[in-house]
């Protein structure tokens, strides 16, 4: 049932020495005495307050888990035939660089069109359309008949796709109680490694028929979207913000809220639609700069050295088969990183736990590139996937938590584009250094340069751990 009622906040007056003197309740308003009662108000993110993490959390969450999970999938796999593809359509490393970084130059519009639908048509609708849209085209593109078809459709994938990759931390989080909402957010980033190993996995099993059958396979994965739309809810701060009252009502019983009348008409901060230039104005626009800055240091500093990782391992003589086994390993050992990092900001906030674990992964980082045997290569690599990925989950669930519900989903998309301007140009800037003059270790050190500009960068956001969403 859609309403169209307007929260209504009375002043009760009283009389202190010949002043009137106000009160307003923030959250709930109520009649004044002798006057007809108007429908009561309360912000959306005050039934989060002491809402319990209940099983429909968990359900929620193992579902956009997963969908997340897919998105490091698709993100990676050519990255794994990339032999076969060169081989099959006759074409150089140069050319299949292209051909993967297509995906990510399809995610850099993608990503400033989908944030602002997000928060037209809804998270629910986001994730259904921009996933149908992946399978449709990806399926197709296994079937592309030279190279410049298939830098074409990975292009489209990349921009269709990139709505499910910038709406599924925000969605979670809307839905979550405020008490558990980082600790579990970060645990949604746990996909990332999952994704990986998913993708190693149908390249080990279905690799040898080519890399038409594996891109054909990662195509089907998009029918998760049909168990994202039946099983996730729709956002109760859209709801709410599109005056959809008592659609909101049911979510939030749905999810557990106790003690709240129907008749309570649910209000966001900011209930009127916001352009993409609202997010550079005032405090939101230095959040907007600073959190666009961080998405583009970090993911610097992270898929510069992700891409190449299979070259910089043969190099240092792991063969290509030990190679592939290094980065599954390195991937299980990013599951204990989001763990760690899940418990910690929780207790200590997002800040700290979020620079403290960048710049042990840095520290990691700088171990890999000077490592003198194959077990200090070891250590830092490891080191460096334990705390990136512990830092990728608390940042995945900082920046959304950065803007009200009215510019949430545009601000995160700006903070993917961010991102993906980053994995564009990193691979190809990366693959330039590795074959001139500079050397393996010099390249890796200027990558990781990166990863403390993050640091310094991070400081200057505000906490928002045990916070109310707007």
């Amino acid at each position: 049932m859609h309403t169209d009622a307007k929260p209504v906040l009375l002043i009760l007056s009283k009389n202190i020495g010949g002043q009137d003197m106000s009160s307003i309740d923030p959250l709930i308003s109520g009649p004044a005495p002798g006057t007809a009662s108007p429908p009561r108000s309360m912000a959306v993110g005050h039934a989060f307050r002491d809402m319990p993490f209940g099983s429909i959390h968990f359900k929620i969450g193992a579902v956009l888990f997963f969908a997340f999970a897919i998105e490091a999938w698709e993100m990676l796999i050519l990255t794994y035939v990339a032999g076969d593809l060169a081989t099959s359509l006759q074409v150089s490393a140069t050319q299949v660089g292209i051909a993967i970084s297509a995906l990510f130059l399809g995610m850099i519009p993608g990503s400033l069109l989908w944030g602002p639908i997000s928060d037209r048509i809804g998270r629910k609708a986001t994730c259904a359309w921009s996933f149908a849209g992946y399978g449709v085209i990806t399926l197709l593109s296994s079937f592309a008949p030279n190279f410049e078809t298939l830098a074409i459709a990975r292009f489209l994938s990349g921009l269709v796709f990139s709505g499910v990759f910038t709406v599924t931390f925000p969605y979670f989080e809307e839905l979550l109680p405020v008490k558990v909402r980082g600790k579990a957010a970060v645990y949604l980033a746990a996909g990332w490694p999952i994704g990986i190993l998913a993708a190693l996995g149908t390249t080990a099993l279905i690799g040898g028929h080519g890399w038409r059958w594996v891109i054909a396979v990662s195509a089907l994965a998009s029918l998760w979207g049909i168990v994202v739309y039946k099983v996730v809810p729709e956002s109760p701060y859209w709801l709410a913000r599109r005056g959809r009252n008592e659609d909101a009502h049911h979510v939030l019983e749905r999810l557990g809220a106790q003690g709240i009348s129907r008749s309570t008409v649910l209000t966001v901060s900011v209930d009127k639609r916001q352009t993409i230039w609202s997010l550079f104005r005032g405090r939101t626009g230095r959040i907007t700069v600073i959190q666009v800055l961080i998405n583009f240091t970090f993911s610097w500093g992270y898929w510069g050295l992700q891409s190449w990782m299979p070259t910089l391992l043969e190099g240092r003589g792991l063969s290509a088969s030990s190679s592939l086994s290094f980065i599954a390993l390195s991937a299980i050992l990013m599951i204990p990183g989001y763990m760690t990092a899940s418990y910690l900001t929780g207790r200590f906030g997002r800040k700290w736990i979020f620079t403290g674990y960048v710049l042990a992964a840095a520290g990691g980082g700088f171990f890999f590139a000077t490592a003198s045997t194959e077990t200090e290569m070891h250590v830092g690599m490891f080191t460096l996937a334990f705390f990136a990925m512990g830092a990728w989950g608390v940042w995945d669930t900082w920046m959304g938590e950065l803007y009200p519900s009215a510019m949430r989903g545009s601000g995160f998309g700006l903070g993917i584009f961010g991102q993906r301007v980053a994995n564009t140009i990193a691979p190809s800037l990366v693959g330039f250094l590795l074959a001139s003059a500079t050397g393996a270790t010099s390249t890796i050190l200027f990558i990781n340069a990166f990863l403390f500009v993050t640091v310094i960068l991070g400081l200057f956001l505000p906490e928002t751990e045990g916070s109310e969403l707007e």
